[in-house]
């Protein structure tokens, strides 16, 4: 960070302070309290806080505060004067976060913070619109009330909310992703059920079809099989409205997810797959093709059939490769994800030597925290292709990580497939080190 940089978050972490009425010392005191609050008493003066302060607001040698400070502001700011949690965009938790980056916090650090604050907000139970900064909440409500009031900035507001919300996806269990997707859910069908503005519809129709498709997804972690159903069903007509086919192709490849294991046999995941493959090849992102055709291939491959399934890898490799400077989904879908799908063929109609190697490449390169879901279940189906190599015990040592992960988030997919590879270490069953992975499984997952 310039002096520059460092000036502006210092003028930030100012300003917030004045907003709020309080002096130096009114700041240290609140920073104290809220230290007892969290069970995190500071050792340090009143005095020598404010002094703190005064650093981290200079106007000539700023300073960012230190790690337990800023947790303790990101408290302090994330709850307004009326008591209520407000973490979105225009939010002065939202403020603190940006004084901070010119400060010079990490992104790392900034996205620890939000999960840190997402996750008392879920846990207490409070703010169900916490991810909307205080005016787009109240714009919200105008909108309900008069949509001639619905405009282009509010729109913006629950488009950063819903990502907000799949960032979280890896970092928070699923029943907690619920609760934070409950009033979005709610807020989209009321506003499609009023005459907001025409121009503003398609976008409007997106923001629900993601947020649908993400609480279909969640309900369907949550063994909520009715629920997932239903909002897969308003997730794909929503998209279907956007004007960009590959909205619905999305929906379709989360809704096929969710059907093969949760419906008997794989036809019907089939269904869904080839919509989404048929709605991707006329719609303007290549990354969602890609993916479509890495879905194709998977199914392919669990009914043995090889040589589609290798076609259709081949061609979700070519669509990869393509030029996707100008794709609406570009970050939707990596080399990463598709050297995961690459396995799942080698492992059912291929080589699981081969298989092994693509589950380990792709789960060493899967690290960011809303890949988490993702990298344990390929990583239990490593642990497959390992038993499959006669390699029990080391199978059995993989599955120990994706235990750990199911039992974090929640996840119903992952937590299937581990009991479905732990059947196949069944011949060990007498082994000590197959003991120990029965008793974690219990011990975390109940099973």
């Amino acid at each position: 960070m310039n002096a520059h940089d460092k000036r502006v978050g210092a003028a930030t972490l100012k300003r917030l302070r004045l907003a709020r009425g309080w002096s130096l010392a009114d700041t240290a005191r609140a920073i104290i309290s809220q230290a007892r609050r969290l069970a995190q008493p500071l050792d340090a003066s009143s005095a020598s806080v404010q002094r703190s302060v005064a650093r981290w607001e200079s106007s000539t040698r700023p300073i960012l505060p230190g790690e337990r400070y800023q947790l303790l502001l990101a408290h302090l700011y994330a709850r307004g004067t009326d008591g209520q949690t407000s973490l979105g965009g225009g939010s002065d938790f939202g403020e603190l976060l940006d004084a901070l980056a010119h400060l010079g916090a990490s992104e790392r650090r900034l996205d620890e913070l939000r999960t840190l604050l997402v996750r008392t907000t879920t846990d207490t139970g409070g703010g169900l619109l916490a991810l909307l900064g205080r005016s787009a909440q109240h714009a919200l409500t105008a909108a309900l009330t008069e949509p001639s009031r619905f405009d282009e900035e509010l729109l913006t507001e629950l488009r950063r909310a819903v990502s907000d919300v799949n960032e979280q996806i890896g970092t928070l269990p699923f029943v907690r992703v619920q609760l934070l997707l409950a009033p979005i859910v709610e807020s989209c069908r009321r506003l499609l059920a009023i005459a907001v503005p025409e121009a503003l519809l398609p976008g409007l129709h997106e923001i629900a079809a993601q947020a649908y498709t993400l609480a279909g997804r969640a309900a369907f972690e949550t063994r909520d099989d009715v629920a997932a159903r239903a909002l897969y069903a308003e997730a794909t007509a929503a998209a279907g409205r956007t004007g960009s086919s590959w909205h619905r192709a999305v929906v379709h490849m989360s809704h096929a997810l969710v059907t093969l294991y949760s419906t008997p046999g794989i036809a019907a995941a089939q269904r869904l797959v080839d919509a989404a493959v048929r709605d991707a090849h006329t719609a303007e992102s290549i990354t969602v093709r890609a993916r479509a055709h890495a879905l194709q291939a998977e199914i392919a491959a669990r009914t043995g059939a090889a040589r589609p399934a290798k076609a259709a890898l081949a061609l979700a490799w070519y669509d990869l490769d393509s030029n996707r400077d100008a794709d609406p989904a570009s970050t939707s879908f990596s080399p990463a994800h598709l050297q995961g799908f690459e396995g799942v063929t080698s492992l059912y109609v291929g080589d699981p030597g081969k298989a092994h190697d693509f589950f380990a490449d792709a789960a060493q390169a899967l690290t960011a925290p809303r890949e988490r879901v993702q990298r344990a279940i390929i990583v239990t189906d490593q642990a497959l292709a390992r038993i499959r190599l006669h390699e029990p015990q080391a199978a059995a040592e993989l599955l120990h990580g994706c235990i750990d992960a199911a039992s974090q988030t929640g996840g119903r997919v992952t937590a299937i497939r581990l009991r479905r590879t732990r059947a196949n270490l069944k011949p060990w069953r007498r082994e000590d080190w197959f003991a120990d992975l029965d008793d974690h499984l219990i011990d975390s997952l109940g099973a």
